[in-house]
């Protein structure tokens, strides 16, 4: 589980054969779960200057391999009695988007991201998202796109406001969107709602 709150920009030393070297100041150990521009993923190795982690074929069909390289945004897992910040976000990117438009504000730069409109439901104005592992709240959704307002000091803590026009980004919608909508989907008609229902939706957080 993490925070979206970006803790170091590390450096990708290589990536081959499915494995990531990271060059970072994190202390990682053996196991350790590690978010990488919002992919969580396992450390296989440790290094005096980073760690390795290893991609599953399920994450490397999702997300673009672009974003394995140069700098990148890094947060290790919470701990259990960490003081709990940003949203809750697990590290499982849901789809990749396009930054379509970027417009310079008077305190901040609004950023329109384009997606499939298939994970438009799952994307909800004044919610949270996850922007290659950065933790931000959405203004404004469309049919194949939403809205993001960065403040400056985000846009100086993380790579954000080095992207273009037409840069990659990995996506993860909100959590309890997602949960909602499968329940909803999937639930009959005709069932109302048991109290097993309810625990199982309360189990889930």
């Amino acid at each position: 589980m993490f925070t979206g709150l970006i803790r170091e920009i590390a450096t990708v030393k290589s990536y081959q054969n499915n494995i990531l070297t990271i060059q970072s100041k994190h202390a990682a150990k053996l196991g350790d779960s590690i978010a990488i521009n919002g992919v969580c993923l396992t450390v296989i190795k440790v290094h005096s200057d980073g760690f390795d982690l290893e991609l599953a074929d399920e994450t490397r069909s999702i997300i673009d391999e672009s974003k394995l390289s140069g700098r990148v945004h890094m947060e290790p897992a919470m701990q259990l009695g960490d003081r709990f910040e940003g949203h809750i976000v697990q590290g499982h990117v849901d789809c990749v988007g396009v930054v379509r438009q970027i417009t310079r504000r008077e305190n901040g730069v609004d950023y329109i991201i384009k997606v499939d409109p298939k994970f438009i439901t799952h994307i909800i104005p004044k919610g949270s998202i996850t922007i290659d592992g950065v933790s931000l709240t959405i203004n404004d959704v469309y049919e194949d796109a939403f809205r993001l307002t960065i403040i400056p000091h985000t846009l100086k803590e993380t790579l954000i406001g080095h992207y273009k026009q037409g840069t990659i980004v990995n996506i993860e919608t909100d959590l309890f969107a997602r949960y909602i909508d499968h329940i909803l989907r999937h639930r009959s008609a005709k069932k109302s709602m048991s109290w097993n229902d309810i625990d199982q939706i309360q189990m889930s957080y």
